[in-house]
């Protein structure tokens, strides 16, 4: 599995919600180690520079993550909000967020591992009560379980990214066209 955080999904929160992928079937946990946590929080630009992350917050964040998860599941389904999901989520806003500060040479970032994840609880608050909520979609990939925003025109968007499941499904379609007879005609 390819170690390299994606940002696909089109909002920090859903791509946060996506660390751990694969739901259905290998699932594959990209928080593994603190290092790992900090360096999606640095790749995805919650933070410029951050503290070192400890085990509680690998903890800490997998537990927003997946309550995040949870609700941005029920709004897609159009489902009530799970009530636990929506404490650990608000519980985690309440924190204090990174904050931006201006330096001799613009603007930084520095924070630490709970703030940044202040940070991406606040925005999975502004997603999914806002008017981008609708927007959301589950990647067609059967395999891949990222939820992500569809922005295309129509909404005609079927996967979380072409890089990453779009094409994957198209060469697999078109290698089973290629391997499938054309169908005889009959009289």
């Amino acid at each position: 599995m390819n170690l390299d955080h994606v940002f696909v999904c089109g909002h920090p929160a859903l791509d946060f919600a996506a660390t751990l992928r694969a739901r259905r079937s290998t699932r594959f946990e990209m928080f593994a180690t603190p290092e790992r946590l900090n360096a999606w929080y640095l790749a995805c630009g919650l933070v410029d520079s951050i503290t070192p992350a400890d085990e509680r917050d690998v903890r800490e964040a997998t537990t927003v993550r997946e309550a995040v998860h949870r609700l941005v599941t029920n709004r897609l389904l159009g489902e009530e909000l799970d009530r636990e999901a929506l404490a650990v989520v608000n519980g985690a806003a309440r924190g204090i967020p990174v904050t931006p500060q201006l330096t001799l040479t613009g603007r930084h970032n520095e924070g630490t591992p709970a703030q940044a994840l202040a940070t991406v609880a606040r925005q999975a608050v502004e997603l999914l009560s806002g008017s981008d909520a609708s927007l959301m979609k589950e990647c067609g990939n059967p395999e891949c379980t990222r939820i992500y925003l569809d922005r295309s025109r129509g909404m005609r968007r079927q996967w979380c990214g072409m890089d990453s499941c779009g094409n994957r499904i198209k060469a697999a379609a078109y290698r089973a066209r290629k391997r499938t007879p054309p169908a005889v005609g009959t009289r």
